[in-house]
């Protein structure tokens, strides 16, 4: 999960003026508290929803050995219903790639090889989350919808935060956020009003000289309509099923 991080504008400018009066920037606190009010909230309403469906248009940067930075797209579609059941869709250029949570067991099915694997799941999603990243290095797209504001430790590693002020993320009135944590700057647009919805995150990285970014713009159906078959993973005739390797087991592998 990207923990929040603030984004301080170094120099006054307009965007700062949430309030009538013009302030340089290097006036304004380090941490506004009304952008973590906005984080915590945004999280609490997170966790309220049952059912939804969210689709993410994703962009992310990789920085090649010579320094120059690629761009690559995907478009990432979620079905969840909490507790316990989850279908991710991920479209991008190399591929398809499918995730089944259906309460027992994960899936991940690669379309393109048509190879699959299963492994028995803990009782949760956000417990899902968290063993797949720890026993098979696995990150789950998306990962962040299920773990803002459940963890204090994310909140007390921001070092910066800036109400950047009112914004449109496809036609959809947000409140632009900026924060900074350590080797990272990132923004976020939540949406105004009685839905406080994540629209649209940017992430960059400063750890690396080419400080590449990530970027995804999120569209949200919050009554989705599913039936439990769509979490349960049917292997076609033709599938291969292969066994996920554990982080342990790529630590051995990687030291003979």
């Amino acid at each position: 999960m990207i923990a929040g991080a603030a984004f301080f504008l170094p120099i006054a400018s307009p965007v700062l003026a949430k309030t009538s009066h013009q302030q340089d920037a290097k006036e304004a606190p380090a941490i506004d508290p009304d952008a973590m009010d906005a984080l915590n909230k945004m999280g609490v309403y997170l966790r309220t929803l049952k059912a939804f469906q969210v689709i993410a248009d994703v962009s992310t940067d990789n920085v090649l050995e010579d320094g120059q930075t690629i761009q690559f797209s995907s478009k990432v579609d979620m079905v969840a219903a909490r507790p316990n059941r989850m279908r991710i869709q991920v479209t991008a250029d190399d591929g398809q790639r499918l995730f089944f949570f259906d309460g027992k067991n994960f899936t991940i099915f690669g379309q393109t090889v048509n190879y699959y694997a299963t492994v028995p799941a803990p009782a949760t999603i956000a417990e899902l989350a968290d063993a797949l990243q720890n026993k098979y290095d696995i990150e789950l797209p998306l990962v962040d919808l299920f773990q803002w504001g459940t963890n204090d430790t994310n909140i007390q590693k921001i070092k910066a935060a800036v109400d950047i002020g009112p914004s449109s993320v496809e036609g959809v009135t947000c409140e632009q956020y900026a924060f900074r944590q350590e080797g990272v700057d990132w923004q976020i647009w939540i949406e105004l009003g009685d839905f406080p919805l994540p629209r649209k995150l940017v992430i960059r990285t400063l750890t690396d000289d080419a400080k590449p970014q990530h970027r995804e713009v999120l569209t949200w159906n919050l009554a989705p309509s599913f039936s439990d078959n769509a979490f349960t993973f049917d292997p076609p005739p033709d599938a291969h099923r292969i066994a996920i390797e554990t982080v342990n087991a790529q630590a051995t592998n990687k030291s003979q």
